[in-house]
């Protein structure tokens, strides 16, 4: 067998897996779902499942976390000229339209089961929180002042809210809000 048959193989396998995993979060809570639960619901063993996915913490937050980095890069190696709230809009709309977002199992899942949208509405500020140290290199300000500080706290909730609702007619007026309120905040 070929590399790449071996390799396709693995990848059907793992997303088998992760469709599972959230079908079945979304359905039945995620407490109430084991291991062996999505093992037969992928046609797998209960050992593969935890070759692919070491805890059902990570297959139920799989898609935030792919999300969340694909944030965290945007913001690494965004243009020196390029403000951060430039690069978050341009991320956003990306997101949006590209098909990466969070999709309507995952979201459902997420509803469901509180903890997880927790968890993972703290992965999104954690990453929203380089952004602030970004801001306040941009602003001349610390990363602990309060400007920076309530602008990222207000982007990671519309980042969490834009994703939920998938609506890009919104990002303008989120964005235009965001920039309204670092300029009110930097003239303190």
């Amino acid at each position: 067998m070929s590399d790449g048959v071996r390799e396709l193989g693995k990848a059907r396998r793992r997303e088998a897996i992760l469709r599972a995993a959230i079908t079945l979060f979304a359905e039945r809570g995620f407490e109430a779902t084991t291991i062996a639960d999505i093992a037969e619901r992928a046609e797998v063993s209960a050992r593969t499942v935890t070759l692919y996915f070491p805890s059902k913490l990570d297959l139920a937050l799989t898609q935030v976390t792919s999300m969340t980095e694909r944030l965290a890069a945007a913001l690494r190696v965004r243009h020196v000229d390029q403000m951060a709230l430039d690069t978050l809009e341009h991320w956003l709309r990306e997101e949006l339209t590209s098909g990466n977002a969070l999709d309507e199992v995952c979201k459902r899942m997420l509803d469901l089961n509180p903890d997880l949208q927790a968890i993972a509405n703290a992965r999104v500020s954690e990453v929203v929180e380089e952004g602030a140290r970004r801001l306040a290199e941009e602003t001349g300000r610390t990363p602990h002042d309060f400007g920076p500080r309530m602008v990222a706290a207000a982007a990671a909730a519309i980042v969490a809210e834009l994703l939920r609702t998938r609506d890009t007619a919104d990002i303008e007026s989120a964005m235009a809000f965001l920039r309204a309120g670092l300029a009110t905040l930097s003239e303190r």
